[in-house]
């Protein structure tokens, strides 16, 4: 029995462990944090830097040192014949005389040294490799950009989601308390049946767009999970409030930020994409240098018409060469020359797209800070507008009570309540994509 006990203790250590090392509760800083981590692609994007790291050692390599052994091993089951005149072995002139040279059996180790000592194309992959290791590291700051936007944005439509899910079960309880009470009145004829109908309309309106509404809860809540790398079925809690993150991100001076184009990663990817053709250029152009290369080698070989090469009394011939190759392109039909000028080209629509990259930007910016303050003032709007519709509809329900309005003058207001609400939502949502976007462009 304490054996089974210590187990549980043990088994319940365990799940609490396990349970402190993956948080539930998030505020959006926190989702943000934590998506950068576990994400994805953002896992990928950091073994996209680690695979140029050693992409750039493998360049360099090349260029140092490089020793080589080989091993091999002969048995001429029917070794060749060569023929001698035989008159040399005392025969008649004119014939000749069969004979087999050498042992049927070889073997042979031999290790090789090289060096490379001048190649134009290694110079130019040397310096590549840097240009190359940007281009991963613009590359992963794009990414954690993605990401981030990515989980403002689904943490922002879960928030929704859920602020709609709480309002249409509000306005749902209102219409079942009004159409029950319509219904009592139609039961004792002091209603007619259309204000029922009415009222049955909005209701079954209402009951739709709350079941809708808890399904996009789920949904949106499993895109959060994805975003953040977590299982899409974790049971992730958002601990922010709609309104009070919109209002965190209500900020007009942020558009008078200073904009150095130098800091976007969309230019900076171009620039990388600029450096690359530099390079290929340079590459080309390397391809009509001549080549240097050095290698010594040290070898040894043993002969015998059985497998005994193992036996310390059989003889090993030693042998090692020193030597220089050295290539030099003279004519190749034009071929390096028509490689050199795609080089040109390509160079040259790289910086045409660089000038394009900028001016894009720069709209981007433009219409980032339009789409912001158009969010801001529609925020402040659709919050006046919202608490309008709440004392129309408030008023339309005293005057429907009390016999002053029709059931369709009430639906009309409770329909206007509605959109405001859901007005007011979006608005706090987009508020909040708009400032990210905004942050995106200038990568503050």
């Amino acid at each position: 029995m304490r054996n089974y006990s210590l187990f549980f203790i043990v088994f319940i250590s365990c799940l609490l462990g396990f349970s402190q090392e993956t948080p539930t509760a998030f505020t959006l800083d926190e989702a943000i944090a934590f998506a950068l981590e576990n994400n994805y692609s953002a896992l990928n994007a950091e073994r996209d830097i680690l695979d140029a790291q050693k992409q750039k050692w493998e360049t360099i390599a090349t260029g140092l040192p490089q020793i080589s052994a080989d091993i091999g091993y002969q048995n001429q089951l029917k070794q060749p014949v060569s023929l001698i005149p035989a008159e040399f072995f005392g025969g008649e002139p004119g014939e000749f005389q069969p004979i087999v040279f050498g042992q049927a059996q070889q073997a042979n180790a031999t290790a090789t040294v090289r060096q490379q000592i001048f190649d134009g194309s290694y110079i130019v992959g040397v310096q590549a490799t840097r240009a190359f290791l940007s281009y991963s590291q613009n590359n992963k700051e794009k990414t954690q950009q993605e990401v981030r936007k990515g989980v403002v944005e689904a943490y922002g439509n879960v928030l929704l989601a859920q602020e709609s899910v709480s309002i249409l079960q509000n306005n749902l309880a209102t219409l079942e308390k009004n159409l029950y009470e319509t219904q009592k009145l139609y039961e004792n004829g002091l209603a007619d049946e259309e204000s029922v109908e009415q009222l049955q309309i909005t209701f079954s309106t209402v009951d739709s767009q709350l079941k809708n509404a808890r399904r996009l809860e789920g949904i949106t809540l499993q895109m959060l999970n994805l975003m953040m790398g977590l299982p899409i079925e974790a049971a992730t809690q958002l601990t922010e409030d709609l309104d009070d993150l919109a209002q965190q991100n209500v900020d007009p001076e942020f558009l008078e930020t200073p904009f150095s184009i130098e800091n976007n990663v969309d230019f900076k990817l171009v620039n990388n994409l600029n450096e690359q053709r530099y390079f290929e250029l340079k590459l080309a152009k390397s391809r009509a240098l001549p080549t240097l290369n050095a290698f010594v080698n040290y070898g040894s070989a043993a002969f015998s018409e059985s497998f005994d090469f193992f036996n310390s009394d059989l003889t090993w011939y030693d042998s090692s060469i020193l030597g220089f190759d050295l290539n030099i392109p003279i004519f190749s039909s034009l071929k390096r020359s028509a490689s050199t000028q795609r080089a040109k080209i390509a160079l040259e629509k790289a910086k045409t797209q660089l000038s394009e990259t900028q001016e894009r930007i720069r709209l981007q910016l433009e219409k980032a800070k339009s789409d912001y303050l158009l969010a801001i003032e529609q925020y402040a709007t659709t919050k006046q507008n919202l608490n309008l519709a709440e004392r129309i509809e408030h008023k339309n329900q005293i005057k429907y009570q009390e016999g002053l309005a029709s059931s369709f003058e009430l639906r009309q207001a409770q329909t206007q309540l509605y959109t405001a609400q859901q007005q007011y939502l979006q608005s706090m949502v987009n508020v909040v994509n708009a400032k990210t976007e905004l942050e995106v462009i200038t990568n503050n």
